[in-house]
């Protein structure tokens, strides 16, 4: 398979993927292609909170594969850039494919505290956040299990993984930029 300028960004809830996006796209001068945007806009529009719009789509699981179809097709259009999306590695299989992981207290944090978020997520405690995180984890590993035979969490699938629990989003992007550099190489 011929490898492409391409950084798939997958990886657990608050895990880092975002802000670790934007600051690859910034240090490698590449664009970003971002599922969770989609799927957050799609939500609003059906004014749900994206847990329940995750609920939503595993009972209408042609918006599912039409939100990994437009990555796919993006990909074959597009280089030299990264895609942010819970199955970059399987839309893209010719991409550089990063898993990003957390401990799941520190992922409630992170999520209770991003600003961003609570336009889709209306929590009133980290605990809440906690609980609503491992409601959605499970949610997805269902629906893309049933949906197309994969497992996002499975480690084999990707080209490294990394725990960003106790790391810098820049730390986390300088280890990403070394290893895609050895992998262009090989």
């Amino acid at each position: 398979m011929k490898k492409k300028h391409i950084i798939s960004l997958c990886g657990e809830l608050a895990s880092g993927k975002g802000t670790v996006s934007r600051l690859l796209a910034e240090k490698l001068e590449f664009g970003i292609y971002c599922n969770g945007d989609y799927a957050r806009s799609l939500a609003k529009e059906l004014g749900m909170d994206i847990t329940a719009f995750n609920v939503y789509v595993k009972e209408h699981p042609e918006i599912d594969r039409q939100i990994e179809q437009n990555a796919r097709e993006y990909a074959k259009e597009h280089e030299n850039f990264v895609i942010d999306a819970r199955l970059g590695w399987y839309a893209v299989p010719e991409s550089f494919k990063v898993y990003l992981k957390v401990d799941i207290n520190e992922a409630a944090r992170r999520a209770f505290y991003d600003v961003k978020r609570k336009s889709s997520e209306n929590l009133q405690s980290i605990e809440e956040q906690k609980i609503d995180m491992q409601k959605r984890y499970q949610l997805e590993n269902e629906r893309y299990y049933n949906l197309y035979g994969v497992r996002k969490e499975d480690e084999s699938n990707y080209d490294i993984v990394i725990d960003t629990t106790n790391m810098t989003a820049e730390q986390v992007t300088d280890i990403i930029i070394q290893e895609y550099e050895k992998w262009l190489k090989s």
